[in-house]
């Protein structure tokens, strides 16, 4: 009787008892997206009010990378200490005082400043959105739950640089940056109103074939401690480097767009932004079923196949190509990015998924950083974007040959 009733509350999760928590968490997400990325045009108006210069904006939009190294295990482990509901609700308001007070700045420092308390809540949120999606939705679904995390992250990203553009245009950037505040306070009530349930510690994701099925496949053992598999901090490198294309061009593309093409308004480069994360939707959903049919790491493989020829097309000065090749720079980067939280959501279950998660956001941090500091030293350095767009070419190449070790790994221990 015990057993039937298991088994009951495995089928009721996989049919309807995961869809409201499911969607609470994708608004949330949603809500977050919209400012994070989305608010590149914006802050492109807050650099040359302040004369911020390439190198030092690169530090000021690079915090994300430092919020995400000092932040992602921690908020790993809140999330398995105190819950999903309440750190993501948390985050959300934290990202709405922080916002609320970029709005006001008078200065670089008090720019900074808003700009940590904004990421002091958007790191650990963005950990328990990962850990809510790899909880809630069906293990068959895995890969294309997170691509649709994925395409949700684009749409709010197209949606918020156009929204956000769209004001500072009409009412001046402050007032765009505040309207994302607003937009945040009521993701925050939204998650904490819909999502109602909190994670059983291991069930019932533990006992099922499919996911035992694909622990072999990934080469994951039953690794004593998360913080012990091999695998885990792999992931955490491949999904820190993959993710350095589309994080870093997002916001150089408003002063690339500016110096070569001669678009000084935040519309121009809000256009071609919206336009790569509406592509991101379609890659996301496609990338996603694809991991789900193909092998995982040839599929990987293939993401940095298109990313490094399309990086270094942006070095052009014909308008339509940097367009199409920013487009998909940011929308596969994305993409690529996000399956790594696929990948490492098949290495264990339950309450470990928030240390997992974690521990794998560790790769953004540390590349976040580096990218938009790379990007901004090698623009003051040489003058123009040219090797910054090289830059983002050749770490296509290094994330290849990283995917391509990986999978020989995997493939190593699965015949031990």
């Amino acid at each position: 009787m015990q057993q039937a009733e298991i088994e009951q509350e495995v089928v009721k999760e996989t049919t309807r008892g995961w869809i409201l928590p499911f969607a609470a968490t994708i608004l949330a997400m949603m809500a977050l997206q919209m400012s994070n990325l989305g608010s590149s045009p914006l802050l492109r108006e807050a650099q040359r009010e302040f004369k911020m210069s390439a190198s030092l904006y690169g530090t000021f939009t690079g915090m994300y990378g430092l919020s995400a190294l000092l932040l992602s295990v921690p908020g790993g482990m809140l999330a398995k200490r105190f819950g999903e509901k309440r750190i993501m609700t948390a985050g959300l308001l934290m990202v709405t005082i922080g916002l609320l007070v970029l709005s006001r700045i008078w200065s670089i420092p008090t720019a900074f400043a808003g700009r940590a308390i904004w990421l002091l809540g958007y790191r650990p949120a963005f950990v328990c959105v990962m850990t809510a999606i790899a909880l809630t939705a069906p293990l068959s679904l895995r890969s294309r739950s997170m691509g649709m995390v994925g395409a949700i992250t684009a749409l709010g990203t197209a949606v918020g640089a156009s929204f956000g553009s769209a004001i500072g245009e009409r009412f001046g950037w402050r007032n765009g940056i505040l309207a994302f505040a607003g937009i945040a306070f009521l993701g925050a009530l939204i998650f904490y109103s819909c999502y109602g349930i909190r994670s059983k510690a291991d069930a019932p994701h533990v006992d099922r074939k499919p996911e035992k099925k694909q622990q072999k496949q990934t080469g994951a053992a039953q690794a004593p401690s998360v913080f012990r598999n091999p695998v885990i901090w792999a992931l955490a490198v491949l999904e820190g480097i993959v993710g350095v294309g589309y994080f870093s061009s997002n916001w150089f593309i408003p002063g690339a767009v500016e110096m070569v093409f001669g678009k000084k308004d935040m519309t121009a480069a809000a256009q071609i932004i919206s336009t790569g994360f509406v592509v991101a939707i379609c890659a996301n959903m496609l990338f996603g079923y694809l991991m789900d049919r193909f092998n995982k790491w040839n599929v990987m493989g293939l993401m940095m196949a298109i990313l490094i020829p399309a990086s270094l097309c942006m070095d052009t000065r014909i308008l339509p190509l940097f367009w199409i090749s920013s487009a998909i720079v940011l929308s596969v980067g994305l993409s690529a990015a996000q399956q790594c939280f696929s990948l490492a959501a098949e290495l264990v279950s339950g309450r470990e998924m928030g240390n997992v998660m974690g521990v794998v956001s560790l790769g953004p941090g540390i590349f976040g950083f580096i990218g938009p500091q790379m990007l901004g030293w090698l623009r003051d350095w040489t003058g123009n974007f040219t090797a910054g767009w090289y830059f983002l070419a050749a770490v296509a190449v290094v994330s290849l040959l990283i995917i391509i070790y990986i999978k020989h790994y995997i493939e190593i221990r699965a015949t031990v």
